[in-house]
C-alpha cells in the first residue's frame, strides 16, 4: 500500500500515514484491516457520534466533538470480530498525549484540559519561575479523549505511549 500525503504533507516533508486510532477493543491493525468489512455498523452504533469511516472505509475515531464513554456499543455491534469487547480487559493502550505547543509553554495559564478530565489523570506541577506545566497520570488515564476537543491550541491528543515517546 503507498501513501499520498497531499500537497500539504509533501510540502512539509511528512511522508508518514498519520496515526490512526481505531475504536475501543479493536484487534492488532493486521487482524483489524482483515476482519473489517466496513459495514458502518460500529460508527452507526455509537452514541457519542466520535466514530466515522476513515480510509478503505474503516472506522476512526475522532476526539474533535466529544469522548468515548466505552459504553461497548461499537464492539457489540460488529458481527466480523474485529473488536472484541471485553470487560476484563482495557479497551486500548490510548492515552492523552500532551505536545510542546501547549500554552504553558508559552507561558499563557489554561487548565481547560484539566477541567475535562473526569479521572482527573491531568495534573498541573508548579515550575518555579514558569507557568505550571501539564502533566499525564497514565495510571489513571483511559484515553477517553476529553481533553482533546477543549484544547484551544490542539496541544492534546491520544495516542499509545510508547509511540510518542518515540516521536
Amino acid at each position: 500500500m503507498t501513501y499520498n500525503p497531499g500537497r500539504a504533507g509533501f510540502l512539509r516533508g511528512d511522508f508518514r500515514p498519520a496515526p490512526v486510532i481505531r475504536p475501543p477493543w479493536a484487534l492488532p491493525e493486521a487482524d483489524f484491516v482483515e476482519r473489517c468489512n466496513g459495514c458502518g455498523r460500529c460508527t452507526d452504533a455509537c452514541p457519542e457520534r466520535i466514530l466515522s469511516r476513515g480510509r478503505g472505509g474503516f472506522p476512526k475515531v475522532d476526539f474533535s466533538a466529544s469522548e468515548c464513554t466505552f459504553c461497548g456499543r461499537c464492539a457489540k455491534a460488529c458481527m466480523r470480530g474485529a473488536l472484541e469487547y471485553a470487560l476484563e480487559r482495557e479497551p486500548w493502550a490510548q492515552k492523552a498525549v500532551i505536545a510542546p505547543s501547549c500554552l504553558a509553554g508559552r507561558k499563557v495559564v489554561c487548565r481547560t484540559c484539566r477541567e475535562s478530565c473526569q479521572e482527573d489523570a491531568i495534573r498541573f506541577m508548579l515550575v518555579p519561575g514558569a507557568v505550571a506545566r501539564p502533566q499525564v497520570d497514565t495510571t489513571r488515564c483511559t484515553g477517553c479523549g476529553a481533553c482533546v476537543g477543549p484544547c484551544p491550541v490542539a496541544a492534546v491528543t491520544i495516542g499509545e505511549i510508547a509511540a510518542a515517546a518515540a516521536a
